[in-house]
């Protein structure tokens, strides 16, 4: 097990095990081939774990539809958070000053021009305009993956600018969700246990931004309406939350039209794992060398 907290410490020795390849900007970094080993292998536990659930497999690509992006509302909670995606519309003659400013070190965003895309800002996003309309008697369960942005630079190694997501979406009346999600809290730590990793569980808020934003954090926390699974990785007074389990009550059925087949409006619960945070909490703390963790922690991931 390692031992002592530092968030420099930590990143060196990510460092120099080769599980992470430093660049020159806070917060984004490469993955090495045994960190990549070992997170497709803590997805696949997952992927395990949530089979008995039958939920319709769906990927997308890191990219978000704007107007979908826009209607999520994500820029009234989280404009600090935010990527857009430019790029060059221009002619020959702007091309010619884009070129000019690079190469003299001048700023040349002037010369983009904003898409029709954005960086995706959580893995459930594309989920929910695709069920737009009454949804099934049952509702609908999804599961997902994929890379997310998030613009927070930072030198603290948990802390990335652009990471993957495993979540899995609930869709539905308020008791099915509600209790998709209050099971998926027991079994998500539960699977971290099982790891050895040495998981609490908290009520949390999401980084809501401004002065109404400090109102939603109290709103969110009074209303139990997420929780998230810590574990000691950069402080122990501090653990970091690994993966978060999280009821929306009608908000997206609100913003994309989700009714239910007798009426009012659909609710909905995710439940997201950060998987370079999870893989990052097993090295912490079991150590840098994968083939020295304990048989039973091996064993559930090397199947």
């Amino acid at each position: 097990m390692a031992e002592g907290f530092s968030s420099q410490g930590f990143y060196d020795d990510l460092v120099k095990n080769r599980l992470i390849i430093p660049t020159s900007v806070p917060g984004v970094f490469g993955r090495g081939t045994v960190f990549e080993d070992v997170l497709h292998r803590f997805d696949a536990l997952l992927s395990r774990a949530a089979a008995p659930d039958g939920a319709e497999v769906m990927r997308f690509p890191p990219t978000l539809d704007r107007k979908v992006f826009e209607k999520s509302e994500y820029l009234d909670s989280f404009p600090q958070l935010a990527g857009s995606v430019f790029s060059f519309t221009g002619t020959e003659a702007d091309h010619i000053q884009l070129r000019e400013a690079v190469h003299a070190g001048r700023p040349w965003a002037q010369w983009q021009t904003m898409t029709d895309v954005v960086l995706t800002p959580a893995a459930c996003y594309p989920v929910y305009p695709s069920f737009t309309g009454t949804i099934s008697e049952t509702g609908h369960l999804v599961d997902i993956q994929n890379w997310v942005f998030r613009h927070e630079p930072s030198p603290e190694p948990t802390r990335m600018q652009s990471f993957r997501m495993r979540e899995f979406v609930r869709i539905g009346t308020a008791e099915v969700v509600v209790a998709w999600r209050d099971m998926w809290h027991q079994r998500g730590l539960d699977l971290l246990h099982s790891l050895g990793l040495p998981a609490t569980s908290d009520v949390a808020a999401d980084p809501f931004f401004g002065r109404l934003g400090r109102m939603l954090v109290g709103n969110q926390l009074e209303q139990k309406l997420k929780f998230e699974g810590l574990v000691p990785v950069i402080s122990k007074e501090q653990p970091t939350a690994i993966c978060s389990f999280n009821y929306h009550q009608d908000h997206f059925g609100q913003l994309f039209g989700l009714k239910l087949p007798k009426g009012g409006l659909a609710q909905t619960a995710c439940v997201a794992f950060g998987l370079e945070r999870c893989v990052m909490a097993l090295f912490k703390t079991h150590g840098m060398v994968p083939s020295s963790w304990p048989e039973g922690v091996r064993s559930r991931l090397w199947v």
